[in-house]
C-alpha cells in the first residue's frame, strides 16, 4: 500500500510539474492604508488640546472623556495614540480593554475611525482638506469588580489618572503638547492634585494649561471626606499630605502621628539636599472600596492603604515605607532617570535594565527614611532587612536567572502572578536591589573610616540642580563616577559583580559589614506575625517552604499560595492553589502548624498534612525537623554598628534652598 501511494504521489507531482519548478516562497505584502506611525519629533504641536473629563457618573464607575484636537494645516489624516508606555509602570500596560464608545468628528462631521493594524493604542482619522479640529469622545470604563483589575472609583471616592482618558496626535513629543483641561466632579467632593487650578466654579475645576507630559505625571484624587496636612520642612519647600477616606473618622490624626509624617519630609530634605518640585504632595487614599496603589510621579505620589492606616497606627508597620518610598522616586526615577527609561512619548518602548537603581536604590532609602522619620523603630527595620535576606536563602531561582534579568519582568509578566515564585524569580530588582545598596552604603563607610556614606553619593547623584524640573538621565558610566568622587574603588566591578553575574549567594555583606548576622530561630517576629494573623495570611518559607493564605489580594484561608521550589514542602509533592484541610489530624489554622513544626523539632516524626484540590484529596509526610527557623538579624559584638546610624535620624542641618 505504501509503495502505490509513492507512485500516485509522483504522477501528480510529475503532472503539475512540481518537481521540475522550485514553489516560490511567500513574500511579505505592503500594508495598505492606515500608513505607518511617524516617529515622535521634538517640535511644536499647532496649539492647546481641549480636555474635559466628566467623572459624575459613580454608579457605573463611567469616565468620559472629550477632546477638541487643533489639525496641523495641510494634514490629510491624524493618527491618535492611547498612552501604553507609562512612567512608573516599567511596562506597555495602558488599559486600552477599559475604553468604549469612541466617537470622531472632523470639524463637527462625525467621521470613522481606523485602528492601525499592528499597534493597537493607534487610532488612524482621515481628514477632510482644510481640515480645523477634531473631536474625539470616548468612555473610560473604571473596573467594577477586582477580576477587571485594581478598583478606581467609588461612591466615596476616585483615583484619576488623566492618561486613562486621552489620546494624543502621533510624531510629536509629550512635552511639546500643550492642554486645557477641564473636570467635572460629582457635586459636593473636594480635589487634591500637584496641577495648578485655574478656576473652581461648583463642581467644575479647569486647570492652567500644561503639558501632555506634566498632566499625565500629574494624578488627581476627589471624594467627598477629605483632610489635608501641611508637611512643609521649610517656607520654601511645600509639602502637603492629602488624604481621601471612605469615612470622615478614618481622616483623624493624631499629634503624634502628624509629627512623625513632618519627620518624613524634613529627613528626605536632610538627605538630598535639594527639590525638584515647585510644591509636593502626597496623595493618599485610605480605604477598603478602592484598591491600594503605590505610583510615583514628579510632584505628587499616589498612595493607597487600608482604611485603618490612622486609627490603628500601631497595626501598620509591614507598609508603612510606602509614602517614603513614592515620594523619593521625585529625586531617583523622576527627576534623575536611567537615560533607556526616558521616552519622548507614553508609546514608545521603554528599556529596564537600570531599575536595580530607579527602584532598587528606593527601596533601599524608603525603608531606611521610614526608620529615620521614627515611622518604624530600627528593630522593626532590622526584621524586614533580615526577612529579604532569608527571602532570598530559602529561593533557588538565583541558580540559574542573575539579578539584571528580573529588570525585565515586569515586561515578560505583566506583572501577572506566576506558579513557582521563588524559581522564575518576580521582580527582585527591589529587594535584592536593596541588599546590594546596604551593601554600598556600608562599603563607603569602611573605605572612609565612617566619614561618608551613600548619603554624600545620593547628594551628589540626586541632589543635582537645585529646583530643576527637568529629567535629567543618567547611565551606569555615571552611577560609578558619582561613587568614585565619594570615594575611590572599583565601583564597576563592585555592581557588576553583585547585578550582571550569576550569584547564588545571598548579598548579606551589607548586614555583615553593618555589624550583623543572619540567625534563624523559633522566636516569632510579634509585629509581623500580628499583621500577617489580621490578613488570614502565616509564612512558613524559611521553613517547611509554604506560604499559606491571603496576602495582598492573592489566596484564601488555608490556601497555599505559595511553594518554595525544593524545599520540604516542594520535594513531599505539595503545589500552589491547594488548600490544606488538617496537620496531623487537626483542622489546620496556622498555629497549629507552628506547633506540628515545633512538635517535629522534638520528637523527629514527619508532619502529616493533608490538603484537596477542588475534590481531590491528599494527604502527605513531610519529613521536617528544623523548626520554625524565623530570621533576626543578631548584633555581632566588637564590630562597627553602621546598620544602627545608617537607620538614625540624620543630624545634618536643613539645607537652604
Amino acid at each position: 500500500m505504501k509503495s502505490v501511494c509513492l507512485v500516485l504521489a509522483s504522477s501528480v507531482l510529475l503532472a503539475t510539474g512540481a518537481l521540475a519548478q522550485k514553489q516560490p516562497q511567500p513574500q511579505p505584502q505592503p500594508v495598505p492604508w492606515p500608513p505607518s506611525i511617524p516617529q515622535p519629533m521634538d517640535k511644536p504641536y499647532v496649539g492647546p488640546i481641549q480636555l474635559t473629563v466628566n467623572v459624575t457618573n459613580t454608579t457605573d464607575r463611567v469616565e468620559h472623556a472629550h477632546e477638541v484636537i487643533p489639525v496641523e494645516p495641510g494634514s490629510k489624516q491624524m493618527i491618535l495614540l492611547y498612552p501604553q508606555w507609562l512612567p512608573g509602570d516599567h511596562e506597555p500596560d495602558g488599559p486600552i480593554k477599559m475604553l468604549g464608545g469612541i466617537v470622531t468628528t472632523v470639524d463637527g462631521h462625525r467621521v470613522q475611525w481606523v485602528r492601525d493594524r499592528v499597534n493597537m493604542y493607534a487610532f488612524h482619522v482621515p481628514l477632510t482638506p482644510g481640515a480645523k479640529t477634531v473631536g474625539l469622545d470616548f468612555d473610560y470604563l473604571s473596573p467594577i469588580k477586582p477580576s477587571a483589575g485594581r478598583i478606581e472609583m467609588s461612591k466615596a471616592l476616585m483615583d484619576l489618572e488623566w492618561n486613562e482618558v486621552l489620546m494624543y496626535p502621533a510624531g510629536y513629543f509629550t512635552r511639546d503638547i500643550p492642554f486645557d483641561t477641564t473636570l467635572i466632579l460629582p457635586k459636593g467632593w473636594k480635589y487634591a492634585t500637584a496641577l495648578e487650578t485655574a478656576s473652581d466654579e461648583g463642581n467644575t475645576v479647569r486647570f492652567q494649561q500644561t503639558t501632555l507630559n506634566t498632566l499625565v505625571d500629574s494624578p488627581l484624587y476627589a471624594g467627598l471626606y477629605y483632610a489635608r496636612f501641611n508637611l512643609s520642612p521649610t517656607k520654601t519647600d511645600i509639602v502637603h499630605l492629602n488624604i481621601f477616606a471612605d469615612k470622615p473618622a478614618d481622616l483623624k490624626m493624631t499629634p503624634e502621628e502628624l509629627q512623625l509624617h513632618r519627620n518624613l519630609a524634613v529627613q528626605e530634605d536632610k538627605l538630598y539636599g535639594s527639590h525638584h518640585y515647585k510644591h509636593y504632595d502626597f496623595l493618599l487614599l485610605l480605604s477598603s472600596k478602592v484598591g491600594g496603589v503605590g505610583l510615583e510621579h514628579h510632584q505628587s505620589s499616589e498612595d493607597g492603604l487600608g482604611e485603618n492606616y490612622l486609627t490603628d497606627w500601631k497595626a501598620g508597620v509591614l507598609e508603612r515605607d510606602l509614602l517614603a518610598h513614592e515620594s523619593t522616586h521625585s529625586w531617583n526615577g523622576k527627576f534623575r532617570r536611567p537615560d533607556d527609561l526616558w521616552t519622548p512619548n507614553f508609546n514608545v518602548p521603554m528599556r529596564d535594565d537600570l531599575l536595580w537603581v530607579y527602584e532598587g536604590m528606593t527601596q533601599y532609602w524608603g525603608n531606611v527614611l521610614t526608620a529615620r522619620a521614627g515611622m518604624r523603630t530600627k528593630a522593626q527595620t532590622r526584621d524586614i532587612f533580615a526577612s529579604v535576606a532569608a527571602g532570598f536563602a530559602a529561593a533557588k531561582g538565583r541558580d540559574w536567572r542573575p539579578l539584571i534579568d528580573t529588570t525585565n519582568q515586569p515586561i515578560i509578566s505583566q506583572r501577572t502572578p506566576v506558579s513557582w515564585v521563588s524559581w522564575q524569580r518576580p521582580e527582585d530588582y527591589y529587594t535584592e536591589g536593596m541588599l546590594v545598596w546596604l551593601a554600598t552604603d556600608t562599603k563607603i563607610r569602611q573605605l572612609t573610616d565612617d566619614k561618608k556614606s551613600l548619603d554624600d553619593f545620593c547628594k551628589k547623584f540626586l541632589g543635582v540642580y537645585n529646583g530643576s524640573m527637568i529629567t535629567d538621565q543618567y547611565d551606569f558610566n555615571d552611577i560609578v563616577k558619582d561613587l568614585n568622587a565619594v570615594t575611590p574603588y572599583d565601583w564597576a566591578k563592585f555592581l557588576r559583580t553583585r547585578i550582571y553575574d550569576l550569584h547564588a549567594k545571598v548579598p548579606m555583606s551589607g548586614i555583615t559589614r553593618g555589624g550583623y548576622k543572619l540567625v534563624y530561630n523559633d522566636t516569632p517576629v510579634k509585629w509581623e506575625q500580628d499583621e500577617f494573623a489580621k490578613m488570614g495570611f502565616a509564612d512558613f518559607s524559611t521553613s517547611l517552604g509554604i506560604s499559606v493564605g491571603q496576602y495582598r489580594g492573592h489566596g484564601g484561608p488555608g490556601m497555599i499560595s505559595n511553594v518554595w521550589w525544593d524545599s520540604p514542602a516542594f520535594k513531599a509533592g505539595m503545589v500552589p492553589d491547594t488548600q490544606i484541610v488538617s496537620v496531623n489530624g487537626e483542622a489546620y489554622t496556622a498555629k497549629v502548624l507552628r506547633e506540628a513544626i515545633l512538635q517535629a523539632e522534638q520528637d523527629k516524626q514527619p508532619i502529616e498534612i493533608q490538603f484537596r484540590r477542588g475534590k481531590m484529596y491528599k494527604t502527605v509526610a513531610v519529613p521536617y525537623y528544623g523548626g520554625l527557623r524565623i530570621p533576626h538579624l543578631e548584633r555581632v559584638a566588637g564590630t562597627p554598628d553602621y546598620l544602627d546610624q545608617i537607620l538614625s535620624p540624620s543630624k545634618s542641618p536643613l539645607p537652604a534652598f
